[in-house]
């Protein structure tokens, strides 16, 4: 008799056995899926094994009922990534291979309108371009950087190197945040690497992205482009991996397992001996200790290609401004309209205004579900969460002391729009965030497409706006209240608004020497604004990592959060505090594990779920990884509890 160990997608480490039955001794591999009864139900399993032992142990064998897949859809190299990532992110193997085999489940995506740059190739190579390519083909490290401006030519840097590894039978994968397909881009693929290119984007069904998963691992495919779950692509013979604008939280995972992309590709690259170059205009604090410790080797490339130079930066104090655009910005807006150039206006938050209070008290109006206050929405007169989607007409009464004198506060990007039509009455002006998406990819590509084509004057919008784009109209970009992500109560708030200052920064005068970027803000001398505004990002790097030194936060250290989510505010908070008990007892065997206080999250409230969370945090991964492996081993949660466990957290909200 034939027997088949097989993994399911379940939250616990354990492999079952299953009798192959002779109809199916013929279809049963390793590495293909079958269905299997499991208790009253069916579930999709994964072949790991096949022997003519019985396995030890007194039970009764099921039969597995059917097998999914003509041929395999995972190989060895796979199943040990599952493995080291059931180890890393405390998600059991079953689940992590089951997050890896394409079902469909699409990107979380940075922007629908991400567009990497032209992959047609470039005849004249500028002086940064041919350097970095002589580093790199003198093949004397694994890791690289390359640590280059917007506008500085790192795309075809990538493509050159890409076509060296692939000329050795050699295949590469390159890893960008989101990838929008045209037909263009998909005709300049196809065209450079003689049609051997499998590009994974989230419009592809469950059933296109299984054909290109099949291609992949017969070999035929010699470059795989995608986004964050592409790093699972699988090769035959993995020589290269490119990994895009590095420094994007998009690469980490929101759900279980919470990998990050950038991790798994390192260490399938260390695996099979696989170049690894990452880069990007803003790199990661942690890629900074990488290269600063000389684990990776530092290309820089800080000089655009062509006739574009980086923009003139300048900051406005609006402390005592009473309009959202202030007269500075008014200014340059005219002089670009007059002009004919394009104009990018930033604001990092939708709506009319993020706040709707009481005049008399001064309490917010807050979402019933969330810890968060409701984002007032005038052109449809609701108040709106951001977290959960709840909506509501506006309050008349006061929740708080029954006043019913209350009104919106702050501004978002509806308020810009009414201010900039105001203000510009012959002006196009169109809005671009979350809010528009609901009118669907194809209507925002024709918005974007007729700004570049000079039949918008004005774009505003939120982060979907600030990176990935290239206009080669614009001339002016104007940043509204930069300093409000520095408000948010997270160690990576300065860096987060210093890259994307420095993000948004690089959309203007990438054709031409004329760039301007006005910065609007009310903390002037926050490092994060200064050093963005003179362009000096190793100023910034400098003071950021010193500050994080001292307080002894990544990348000096690592971290492990331990959220507790539940309906019940009170046994939530009595679980994170057992949890943190518990952790306590096992401290003196850890003597580089600092536990934090079980606490209320950031956004304590989120969806109707009361969340608390135990903070961990040590110099030494194994011992930290070592520790909450024994401690999560002898967690007995409430079936009424959820559990989640996030190495590496990328935000602590």
């Amino acid at each position: 008799m034939t027997y088949a160990g097989i993994l399911l997608a379940l939250p616990y480490e354990a492999s079952y056995a299953y009798i192959v039955p002779e109809r199916l001794l013929d279809e049963v591999a390793f590495g293909k899926r079958v269905i299997v009864p499991f208790g009253k139900r069916k579930m999709t399993g994964f072949i790991i094994s096949v022997s003519n032992e019985r396995p030890s142990g007194d039970f009764e064998l099921k039969e597995i009922e059917r097998v999914v897949d003509k041929e395999a859809v995972f190989n060895e190299d796979l199943l040990d990534t599952a493995r080291w990532m059931a180890s890393m992110y405390f998600s059991a193997t079953g689940l992590c291979l089951s997050s890896m085999i394409p079902s469909g489940r699409r990107e979380s995506e940075v922007s629908p309108f991400f567009e990497p740059s032209s992959f047609r190739p470039i005849e004249t190579l500028s002086a940064g371009q041919e350097h970095a390519l002589s580093v790199l083909r003198e093949e004397k490290n694994h890791m690289y950087y390359i640590f280059g401006i917007t506008g500085s030519g790192k795309s075809e840097v990538y493509l050159r190197r890409a076509e060296d590894v692939i000329a050795k039978g050699k295949q590469v994968l390159y890893l960008v945040p989101e990838i929008t397909l045209s037909e263009q881009l998909s005709d300049e693929v196809y065209s450079r690497f003689s049609g051997r290119v499998a590009i994974l984007h989230s419009d592809l069904t469950p059933s296109q992205r299984l054909k290109s998963w099949h291609v992949i691992m017969s070999g035929e495919i010699d470059l795989v482009i995608g986004a964050r779950s592409s790093v699972f692509a699988p090769f035959r013979s993995l020589g290269l991996i490119i990994l895009d604008e590095e420094h994007e939280t998009s690469y980490k995972s929101g759900n279980a397992p919470r990998y990050h992309a950038r991790q798994v590709a390192q260490y399938r690259a260390a695996k099979c001996g696989a170049e690894f170059i990452m880069g990007s205009a803003t790199p990661s604090f942690e890629a900074w200790k990488l290269m600063r410790e000389q684990r990776i080797r530092r290309i820089d490339m800080p000089e655009r290609v062509g006739s574009g130079r980086y923009p003139e930066i300048r900051v406005i104090n609006t402390i005592r401004e009473k309009r959202n655009i202030s007269p500075e910005l008014e200014t340059e807006i005219r002089k670009a309209l007059k002009n004919r150039r394009g104009v990018l206006l930033f604001l990092n938050r939708r709506g009319y205004a993020y706040g709707y209070e009481c005049n008399t008290c001064g309490a917010p109006v807050t979402c019933p579900n969330c810890s968060v206050s409701l984002t007032y929405h005038k052109k449809e007169n609701r108040l709106v969460c951001h977290t959960c989607g709840y909506s509501s007409p506006p309050v008349d009464v006061c929740p708080e002391c029954g006043s019913v004198d209350l009104s919106p506060h702050g501004y978002g990007t509806e308020n810009i729009e009414a201010e900039a039509a105001s203000l510009f009455p012959s002006a196009v002006i169109r809005r671009l965030d979350s809010d528009t998406k609901g009118k669907g990819r194809d209507e925002m590509q024709r918005m974007l497409h007729d700004f570049r084509d000079g039949k918008i004057d004005i774009l505003l919008g939120t982060q979907m706006i600030a990176k990935g784009l290239n206009f080669p109209s614009v001339s002016l970009v104007g940043v509204l209240n930069a300093d409000s992500s520095l408000s948010v109560p997270d160690f990576h708030s300065s860096e987060r608004t210093f890259d994307l200052l420095h993000q948004v920064a690089g959309r203007a005068g990438r054709y031409s020497d004329d760039g301007l970027v006005l910065i609007q803000t009310r903390q002037p001398l926050s490092p994060a604004i200064r050093y963005a505004a003179e362009n000096d990002i190793e100023s910034f790097v400098r003071t950021e990592m010193d500050m994080r030194k001292r307080t002894m936060f990544p990348p000096f250290t690592r971290l492990i959060n331990i959220t507790v989510r539940g309906r019940n505010e009170e046994k939530t908070a009595e679980t994170a505090e057992e949890i943190e008990n518990l952790a306590a007892g096992l401290e003196p065997q850890f003597p580089d594990v600092e536990i934090f206080s079980a606490s209320p999250a950031l956004i304590e409230k989120k969806a109707g779920y009361f969340r608390y969370h135990v903070l961990l945090r040590s110099v030494s991964m194994p011992e930290l990884l070592s520790f909450t492996h024994i401690l999560t081993g002898k967690l007995h949660i409430p079936s009424s509890m959820y559990l989640e466990i996030d190495t590496d957290p990328v935000s602590l909200m």
